[in-house]
């Protein structure tokens, strides 16, 4: 690409305006439902290289509703900063003990973050999350953040109806799970159609995450549910056990992407 273009991804144009997505920084804050799970460890050489490490059994579900921005703009045309995304994240054990996150599926509905995610490793694809909104005011609508408020979260992807989670709130003190507790490494790999039957080469990334900030994490049960699907294979997973859930509100900005080194 000549000096001239300036666009970070495509289109490429001299002014780089109709990029799909900007280079970083970018700034993400949203609500979260976080389902901690329990997971098939046997199924681990299914999911994750083998070179990366092997499953522990534990993990997490986020649904969550997104807005992000890079220069702030975004905020003013909210179409272009707002989406929701299934995180399906499990804990790995790395050969010298070290433990990781690793993300085998996610979902999202919305281009631009769909190429930011496969940029920094996040293997995104396209799907409709729903997730019920806490809202802050005492009304039978808005969810209070009190014990016994009952929330719900849902994934379709193809019209295919793919998870169903249901929390309700417990009142107590929760914790971050998944994303929110510890770093997680992305898988990066592109095919070159220049050599298709040669297959992509994996290389392994941790994104470089600053200024991180979190309201207080509210404690639930839960419950959740795995559906049949033609394509999706999130039942390499075993049959999923919801153990424990947490809800609230995160923001971060991803500045870039460090390379990881199994």
């Amino acid at each position: 690409m000549t000096r001239e273009f300036t666009s970070f991804t495509a289109p490429f144009t001299a002014s780089g305006r109709a990029a799909l997505v900007p280079s970083p920084p970018w700034h993400y804050a949203g609500w979260l439902i976080n389902v901690a799970v329990r997971c098939d460890r046997a199924m681990s050489p299914a999911v994750v290289p083998p070179a990366l490490g092997r499953l522990t059994g534990n993990g997490c579900v986020h649904f969550a509703d997104w807005q992000a921005t890079t220069t702030g703009d975004e905020l003013l045309d909210p179409v272009y900063a707002q989406y929701r995304e299934t995180i399906v994240i499990v804990e790995i054990e790395r050969p010298d003990g070290a433990l990781y996150n690793f993300c085998p599926f996610i979902w999202v509905d919305q281009d631009i973050s769909l190429l930011r995610g496969l940029l920094q490793g996040w293997p995104k694809k396209l799907g409709a999350t729903y997730l019920t909104r806490s809202l802050p005011i005492e009304h039978q609508a808005a969810a209070p953040l009190r014990a016994g408020s009952r929330l719900g979260a849902t994934l379709t992807v193809k019209e295919r109806r793919l998870i169903e989670a249901a929390v309700m709130l417990t009142g107590e003190p929760g914790r971050p799970y998944g994303f929110l507790a510890n770093k997680t490494i992305g898988t990066v790999g592109w095919p070159d159609l220049t050599r298709p039957a040669a297959g992509p080469e994996l290389s392994w990334v941790l994104p470089d995450i600053r200024d991180k900030v979190a309201s207080a994490w509210h404690d639930a049960e839960a419950a959740i549910t795995v559906l049949p699907h033609p394509v999706e294979e999130l039942s390499l997973l075993g049959e999923l056990q919801a153990e424990r859930a947490s809800v609230g509100w995160v923001g971060i900005t991803v500045v870039g992407a460090q390379p990881f080194t199994p």
